[in-house]
């Protein structure tokens, strides 16, 4: 493979088209689309100054490189990409794209970042910004600290582990997204989604889980949860106290307590849902 060593790379499309080339100390300044239609290019310790700079390419692979913030909308319609060990400080960073992996990467600046993505490999990832994730399916994510509204909505076929999402209206309209040993915080988590399963995570939601079809809770903490899993078809287990439980349509609900029961919905069946509660240390069912 040809290697270009150094260099200082400016005007549109400056490498548009590239087959089989080594980038390496390298820095792509003004000029858009600079790496548009490329094949089987490695990356390293370079950076990206201007828009567009990855559409359209195909077998790409970066480390320890930089995407600055005028890097903006940088990878679409971009199949097998791996970034590794590296910044995207540009928003709209991925989108139309497959085959994504990113390891050791962080995304301070992620709004509107990884839409509509298909076979999506995160590890040791941080990012910050609204709207990350939507509407991408097959998602497998270890190690993710994310700060962001709105995140992965109408996302499908998602597993995670060792998270911590720091999102109101996370998982909206999604399916198929099983959560495992994670923090999850805001409010109306959830809403709209189908085949939804927290095992071994904490939650703190206000009117969180509610329109959901087939929510499983196992070995669950929810602190400061109220108003939940109102219109929703539920099996539930918390170690904890949940603060209010607003009109279940259907299902099971295992917990220390509920401070407040709300069934004021005439059309649900009260018997449609089993509540098994420990109150002074003894099980009891409502």
């Amino acid at each position: 493979m040809r290697t270009l060593d150094q260099q200082l790379l400016t005007g549109e499309r400056a490498l548009f088209k590239s087959r089989e080339l080594v980038i390496t100390n390298s820095v792509f300044a003004d000029g858009e689309s600079p790496l548009k239609e490329s094949r089987d290019i490695s990356i390293h310790h370079s950076i990206f100054k201007w828009k567009y700079p990855l559409w359209y390419s195909e077998h790409i692979h970066v480390e320890n490189s930089t995407f600055l913030e005028m890097a903006r909308s940088g990878i679409w319609y971009t199949r097998d990409i791996s970034i590794h060990d590296s910044i995207i400080d540009a928003p709209k960073a991925l989108r139309r794209s497959s085959g994504i992996r990113l390891v050791n990467v962080n995304l301070p600046n992620a709004q509107e970042t990884l839409w509509n993505c298909e076979g999506v490999c995160l590890e040791h990832v941080t990012a910050h910004g609204d709207y990350f994730g939507m509407n991408s399916q097959n998602i497998e994510i270890d190690d993710l600290t994310l700060v962001g509204n709105y995140a992965f909505d109408g996302a499908k076929n998602i597993e995670i582990r060792n998270a911590k999402l720091i999102s109101k209206d996370a998982f909206w309209n999604c399916e198929n997204v099983t959560v495992y040993d994670s923090l999850i915080i805001g409010e109306y988590l959830g809403w709209n989604s189908k085949n939804i399963t927290f095992i071994n995570c904490t939650i703190e939601s206000n009117q969180g889980m509610c329109y959901m079809d087939h929510l499983v809770i196992k070995q669950g903490k929810l602190i400061h949860t109220d108003l939940a899993f109102e219109y929703s078809t539920i099996d539930v287990d918390t170690a904890t106290k949940i603060d209010s439980v607003k009109n279940p349509m259907a299902g099971r609900i295992k917990a220390k307590d509920i401070g407040e029961l709300i069934l004021d919905d005439e059309d649900i069946p009260a018997a449609n849902t089993r509540y098994e509660l420990e109150q002074a240390g003894e099980p009891c069912e409502l």
